[in-house]
């Protein structure tokens, strides 16, 4: 793939170990630990069929669910909404129900490791992501103040988008030691991995993404600046992240998260679904054929929690949405973290107050999306005039801002995503229906493409999605502002309870918002993989001395601490 604004550096040497979301801030070989033949880990026979709370049925509370299933602990899955979280594909009513729109995550790097693991698990297909100026992606334009620019790689864009691809790759360089930190992930040298990201975090903690390219020489210019915010790298324009910590940025790159992205065929909500369902070969005290879904009443979770407390002998009592109140010796909570402050009612005394600081600063990020079904990939027809695809993927300051084109074959019907947003583009949106986006987003698209009809292409009625307006999740993603970190650190170190005071134990956090990748599938399967360590160790279990889990070697490889004074 050719990313809009490329990685600093062109890896020659084919040869080179392939990159990995391995740190920086906690470099442990999660996709190493799922392939161990030795598993896990395992619990003491006294606490088999114990049960375990996991609050959440998106891909971090499925993942641990059953990964705790696995060990011969019973898992009790408290679900608001729909088992998927933010892995949500939909239809559309009256289509053909291969017609899908993903209105949460919908690309995935193969960077995503751990992820794969359970992609590949349970037999789902992955095929190449359209994204600009990508290998897979026919054609793009770039359409910024009104002039339009028609590409199938980078070099066919005018000359001020290679300087800024340039002024991107030195900025990194000189700003980020790019080139050393990458080779570094490549290789899994965990020392120097933490001797180059401790000097950046305490550098760089305090720093803007925004900022971070204004101390750059080669981002001098506010016009690459702005061209910079606009377009961006990889997956498109990267402005509404430039008042977020530029840490949250480097770990993007370092990992190559926006790169070689892969959707999922049929949809990412298949992933979590079909965990639920499935019935693992190598099981502890269950009977083979056991799965999470025949561990729950009529298959399905329990409702939405309303309330978490503690109760004596340092137990954690649920209340659901039915009035059912159960007691539990651990439980992991995976939901968005804003639910804690204000859908379900919680004691003071679930965490320490220093956790429930970071529970409260987190920031999210908002995201709209807006997909329409056409009749069949109409942009891959010739402009009789200039021999080009009459639409392509679309990257516009226009209101839209990102426009997808996806199809499944020349000859199917197909599925536009007319339009993906951020912060404030996002709620630019938020006022208006599915119908009323529509429209707007038509007609700044026939701005840039004045001879194509989209609308008589289109067989179904839009779906959208304002992840801020999601009663379950108030925002898209997590998101540090400069100066987070250290809240960040307290909240993804949590399952390390042995730190913690005895009345402040039993209960884990997981979940991409506490993950150092939030925004990314990935960070929620390896939160959900340190709380199933966590609740393993609570309950006096241990792992195979091959197989040393997250928590094992947590000693070696903490994520840096800054001095809180």
């Amino acid at each position: 793939m050719t990313s809009t604004v490329p990685n600093a550096i062109e890896h020659a040497d084919e040869q080179q170990p392939p990159i990995t979301m391995f740190g920086p801030d906690f470099p442990y070989a999660y996709d190493d630990f799922l392939a161990h033949p030795a598993g896990l880990g395992q619990i003491p026979a006294t606490t088999h069929g114990t049960e375990v709370a996991v609050i959440g049925g998106g891909l971090s509370g499925v993942v641990a669910a059953y990964e705790l299933m696995k060990m011969g602990l019973r898992p009790v899955v408290y679900e608001a909404d729909r088992i998927g979280g933010r892995l949500r594909t939909v239809g559309f009513d009256g289509c053909d129900p291969s017609l899908t729109a993903e209105m949460g995550a919908m690309r995935f790097p193969p960077s995503s490791t751990a992820l794969q693991h359970y992609i590949d698990l349970v037999g789902l297909e992955t095929r190449a992501f359209p994204n600009p100026l990508a290998e897979a992606t026919p054609s793009t334009v770039v359409d910024l103040k009104g002039e339009s620019h028609y590409a199938e790689t980078l070099d066919d864009l005018p000359q001020v988008y290679r300087d800024v691809a340039e002024a991107w790759a030195k900025c990194l360089e000189e700003g980020a030691d790019f080139s050393d930190m990458n080779r570094a992930l490549r290789e899994r040298d965990v020392p120097r991995i933490r001797e180059i990201w401790a000097k950046l975090v305490e550098k760089l903690d305090n720093q803007t993404f925004y900022g971070f390219l204004c101390e750059s020489e080669a981002f001098k210019s506010f016009r690459h600046r702005e061209i910079f915010g606009q377009v961006g790298f990889g997956t498109g324009g990267w402005d509404t992240d430039f008042p977020n910590s530029i840490l949250e940025i480097l770990r993007v790159v370092y990992t190559e998260a926006d790169d070689h992205h892969r959707g999922i065929v049929g949809g990412s909500q298949q992933l979590p679904l079909r965990l639920w369902e499935r019935e693992p070969e190598k099981i502890v005290h269950w009977p083979h054929g056991t799965s999470l879904k025949s561990l729950h009443l009529d298959g399905e979770p329990r409702p939405a929690v309303t309330r978490l407390n503690r109760t004596a002998g340092n137990r954690i009592t649920v209340t659901d949405a039915d009035g059912d109140i159960r007691t539990y010796q651990a439980a992991i909570f995976t939901a968005q973290s804003w639910m804690l402050l204000s859908k379900i009612a919680c004691d003071d005394s679930l965490f320490p107050i220093d956790h429930w600081t970071a529970i409260e600063r987190t920031h999210y990020m908002e995201s709209s999306k807006l997909f329409v079904p056409v009749d069949r990939p109409f942009w891959l027809d010739k402009d009789e005039d200039t021999g080009r695809d009459v639409m392509s993927m679309t990257l516009t300051d226009r209101m839209t801002r990102g426009t997808y084109l996806l199809d499944d074959g020349p000859d199917r019907p197909a599925v536009i995503c007319l339009s993906y947003t951020w912060c404030d583009d996002s709620l630019k949106w938020l006022p208006l229906s599915a119908n009323e986006r529509m429209e707007v987003m038509l007609k700044s698209l026939g701005e840039i493409y004045p001879k194509v009809d989209i609308r008589k292409h289109v067989i179904g009625n839009p779906v959208t999605v304002s992840w801020e307006n999601e009663p379950y999740f108030m925002g898209a993603f997590k998101a540090n502002l400069p100066g987070h970190y250290r809240y960040q650190r307290r909240l993804f170190t949590h399952f390390m309870q042995e730190r913690l005071p005895e009345d402040k134990r039993g209960i884990f956090l997981a979940g991409d918002d506490i993950s150092w990748t939030a925004g990314w599938a990935e960070g929620a399967v390896q939160t959900a993989l340190n709380a199933v360590w966590g609740v393993m160790h609570h309950l006096g279990g241990e792992t195979d001395a091959t197989n040393p889990g997250p928590g094992d070697l947590y000693e070696e490889i903490a994520p840096v601490e800054l001095p809180e004074d």
